[in-house]
């Protein structure tokens, strides 16, 4: 996706026939320009559309089966700037399918002090309106966002845009086409998991597809198409010399590119957003996919690796999260340690697929040997990933319910150079420490699969997860062993009590 602005955030506003004419006009003169300052702001990525301001059930309810049946609408901005009975309000929520953000605002920011009277006081009633409709939101144990200031603050229009974002991917997610080419990993465990309740929780449709269909895409490349790409990667890529026109591995790259082609074919064709592969079964395929995985996750596809279709399914749901922001989303995996006690690191890589959204600098095209498969040695692109800030996502399926696991990190620069390392790879500092991090995370059962990102933050994938109603585990600067053992119990007892309500 180039951007998010063909997506809409409906503004609706609740209030009701009590205050007369004049009031309500009022109240849709200040959402119209609320909403028109929305749509001027770059932190909002999506359009805002004003909604007339809901005086009655009936108002109420149409417009939440309007947003359910609109392929645009992502979810509803509510905000009550009267009073606007909650028992109106159940009809249309028991209904709506679509997230809700709650907005507890007001259009004034100061109070008049030398001008407040009555009227204002009737017409300026976030204060107690919001509260009565939050709730029967409450009550009706709905799960919604809520954000609270005033909505000219810079900070409450960075939280309403985080959400749209996460919105947008919740609404791409319904119905996404995950395709697998070959099975999990042969006596792997974590990359297994319900696909039928991963459908009903998120939306996503992961299915099987031979080999034989892939190769038939592959094979019917032509090569004015390989050509023409292989003229891409040589323009795009610092290119190893072998590879190039006339070198002698330039079968190799010729043989990625047609890899590529045809692994885009089927995706296009079948209209899928992720997508899985294990080099246990790849019959038909002279080497494993490398380059051809790290570009199509580039475009915006969602991978997995040894059939791991969860983090595929997330890693779309992240990079739609991420449209237009400087910074990348990538499959990853933890790897190896540096365990200096004076600084103790993580190193993430993969055999081939991490994506070149997370490089630093120009990536290097190479082919070298990959040591398992017993396929020919594969093309990929080599970087290291840009320093700074990220997270590092992993979704896991624990029997009961489904847990998303996040760990914040800080990227940095590798210590020394790592020549003979052919892969992508980055270089991370757990929070809060590498030892309590790693302790955390496999007392919550993470995985070895993550999803790796610059510029989505564990707020955006908590507000993913509410969505979902998952549950979601951070491990940040905070956390301390002790505490986060006792969280991992409570939240035991509290989903497998949550099944009887």
């Amino acid at each position: 996706m180039e951007n998010l602005k063909g997506f809409e955030a409906w503004f609706v506003t609740g209030s009701q026939h009590l205050y007369g004419p004049e009031v309500l006009e009022s109240v849709a003169e200040h959402s119209r320009k609320m909403v028109d300052s929305f749509n001027t702001t770059p932190a909002i990525p999506v359009k805002i559309v004003f909604k007339p301001v809901v005086k009655t059930p009936g108002e109420i309810y149409q417009v939440c089966q309007e947003a359910n049946s609109s392929a645009t609408c992502i979810g509803l901005i509510t905000w009550m700037h009267t009073f606007s009975p909650a028992k109106m309000w159940i009809a249309g929520l028991k209904t709506l399918q679509k997230p809700i953000l709650h907005l507890h605002t007001q259009f004034n920011r100061d109070i008049p002090w030398s001008d407040i009277d009555m009227d204002f006081m009737n017409l300026n009633q976030s204060a107690h309106g919001d509260r009565e409709y939050g709730f029967m939101i409450s009550r009706m144990r709905l799960e919604r966002k809520v954000v609270v200031g005033h909505w000219q603050d810079p900070d409450v229009q960075a939280q309403i845009g985080a959400w749209s974002r996460v919105a947008t991917a919740w609404l791409d997610a319904q119905g996404a086409k995950i395709a697998r080419f070959g099975d999990n990993m042969r006596e792997v465990a974590v990359t297994e998991g319900d696909k039928v309740e991963a459908q009903l929780k998120f939306g996503w449709s992961v299915n099987g597809y031979a080999m034989g269909d892939l190769v038939k895409h592959v094979d019917a490349v032509t090569e004015s198409g390989i050509n023409a790409l292989t003229a891409e990667y040589e323009s795009k890529y610092t290119m190893a010399p072998e590879l190039r026109k006339g070198g002698a591995k330039n079968a190799s790259l010729r043989e990625a590119a047609r890899i590529e082609l045809g692994m885009r074919s089927f995706l296009e064709e079948g209209n899928f957003k992720g997508f899985t592969d294990t080099f246990e079964n790849l019959r038909g395929l002279i080497q494993l996919p490398g380059i051809a995985v790290q570009r199509l996750m580039n475009d915006g596809y969602g991978f997995g690796a040894e059939g791991d279709w969860k983090m595929a399914a997330l890693l779309r749901a992240m990079k739609v999260m991420a449209t237009g922001l400087p910074g990348g989303n990538t499959f990853m995996e933890e790897y190896t340690y540096h365990m200096d006690p004076s600084g103790m690191l993580a190193l993430g890589a993969h055999m081939l697929e991490i994506c070149e959204s997370v490089a630093e600098g120009k990536p290097s095209c190479e082919v070298h040997p990959l040591g398992i498969g017993g396929k020919a040695d594969p093309v990929r692109l080599c970087f290291n990933v840009a320093a700074g800030p990220a997270i590092n996502v992993t979704l896991l399926d624990m029997g009961s319910r489904f847990r998303i696991l996040a760990n914040e990190v800080e990227a940095v620069k590798p210590r020394h150079p790592m020549p003979k390392l052919p892969v992508a790879r980055v270089l991370c500092d757990p929070k809060p420490n590498l030892v309590t991090a790693a302790t955390a995370w496999i007392y919550a059962g993470g995985a070895h699969h993550t999803c790796y990102s610059q510029n989505i933050t564990a707020d955006h994938i908590r507000d993913f997860a509410e969505i979902a109603g998952v549950e979601f585990i951070l491990i940040d600067k905070d956390t301390k062993i002790n505490e986060f053992k006792n969280q991992l119990r409570w939240n035991d007892l509290y989903y497998h009590l949550a099944k009887g309500l």
